[in-house]
């Protein structure tokens, strides 16, 4: 079974826009097709930015989060380098959890690694839409 790690912009997106596919990934995990799973460094970060932009969208990310499992980096785990600092606890939460996907719409940082999992651990970077294609 998939394991689909959800970056904060991804958290973000499902909550403002109940209606996309943000919101269908996490539908469709929910109904058994893939596990969840986020980490509460996105989660914070994905609040932050909600209650600075869209404040009545964060109850919605609030009633997602039973549906997600933590994941958490760890100290010596691998880095992608070339990844910001930044985002390397999102790449090493995703890899703690034994996830096969991490799905982000950050294509500044994770652009040069979607769809090449031989240089990111065995994890497939992807944009929701890749993932919803497959």
């Amino acid at each position: 079974m998939k394991r689909v790690f959800l970056d904060a912009n991804v958290l973000f997106t499902a909550a403002h826009n109940p209606g996309g596919k943000a919101a269908l990934v996490i539908e469709l995990g929910v109904q058994g097709h893939w596990q969840l799973f986020t980490s509460a460094y996105a989660i914070e970060e994905a609040r932050r930015n909600l209650q600075r932009k869209f404040s009545r969208a964060t109850e919605t990310l609030e009633q997602s989060l039973p549906a997600l499992r933590l994941s958490s980096h760890r100290q010596g785990m691998p880095q992608l380098h070339r990844l910001s600092g930044k985002d390397q606890p999102i790449f090493q939460a995703a890899l703690a959890c034994g996830a096969t996907h991490l799905l982000t719409g950050d294509l500044r940082d994770f652009g040069a690694f979607m769809n090449r999992p031989e240089e990111t651990h065995g994890v497939l970077i992807q944009t929701v839409g890749q993932f919803l294609a497959e």
